[in-house]
């Protein structure tokens, strides 16, 4: 039988980011999938707090060197790798200097969430899955975590609907309790939609994109969706449990989620 692809999409993993509910399970996680037979890739962004020299980062030239457009303006795309040897993992990171070289993650040192973490959301999907195309690894699931991972569901769905790397995928969501404050620009739907994507697939997010309705686009476009921390907002979990039979999986306890999980994509990959 022919291993089964998942495909991790994150914001934090540990060691690299401090431990949260989100690093702790995207570190955990994809290495207790692959004991259990599947192949796994994963992805994070490279944030300029992760010091490249001491978790040995290097460039992939072969993956690097497009560039992405985003409101008519290009972004190099660079591709860094490393490897998590305790659980025999490598990990890609998605990295740009305009994007990814500040010393925070999503804000400033004085906590103002960044203007531009709209574009450094489009930049990092659409990064990776340019990269994965160019892997020519196709995925089977992809377990999206965090809300800079929210237009993934989207452009799997519809933007890569027929590429024959995603065509046949499931994508499931993780929610969070990573809410942020303040709405996107009000041109984020315009700079969010590419060929494939249409005006009433972002409805929701159209008049103010903020994390409720972020979120409820990645769930409307999900396979699958799970509660990654205790303290989800309640208005998501609702939203989540009025969605079809067996979509939802709820929050689960730390000895136990690989294993519940691993079900979970089995269940969504055998209604294929």
């Amino acid at each position: 039988m022919v291993a089964k692809k998942i495909l991790f999409i994150t914001t934090e993993i540990s060691p690299y980011l401090a431990d949260s509910d989100m690093s702790v399970i995207a570190r955990n996680l994809p290495a207790g999938i692959h004991d259990r037979g599947k192949e796994i890739r994963t992805f994070m962004p490279k944030f300029g707090c992760i010091n490249e020299r001491r978790n040995q980062l290097h460039e992939v030239i072969r993956l690097s060197g497009m560039n992405l457009i985003i409101d008519e303006t290009d972004h190099p795309l660079i591709i860094k790798v490393a490897s998590i040897q305790a659980a025999r993992m490598q990990i890609y990171f998605i990295d740009n200097d305009d994007f990814f070289q500040r010393k925070s993650l999503l804000r400033d040192e004085n906590g103002e969430e960044f203007g531009d973490n709209d574009e450094r959301s489009i930049f990092y999907v659409r990064g990776v899955m340019e990269t994965v195309k160019k892997l020519r690894w196709f995925p089977d699931l992809i377990h999206c975590h965090g809300w800079i991972t929210a237009l993934a569901p989207l452009y799997i769905k519809k933007h890569y609907k027929s590429d024959p790397c995603f065509k046949n995928t499931k994508v499931v969501y993780s929610l969070y309790n990573d809410d942020f404050i303040h709405p996107f620009r009000e041109n984020f739907a315009k700079k969010v939609k590419i060929e494939g994507v249409t005006q009433n697939d972002l409805k929701v997010i159209k008049d103010n994109a903020d994390f409720i309705s972020l979120s409820k686009l990645a769930m409307d476009f999900s396979d699958g969706i799970i509660a990654g921390s205790p303290n989800v907002n309640p208005a998501l979990i609702e939203y989540a449990q009025h969605k079809e039979s067996g979509k939802f999986l709820p929050f689960q306890p730390e000895d136990i989620y690989v294993e519940v999980f691993d079900k979970f994509y089995d269940q969504l990959l055998s209604n294929e």
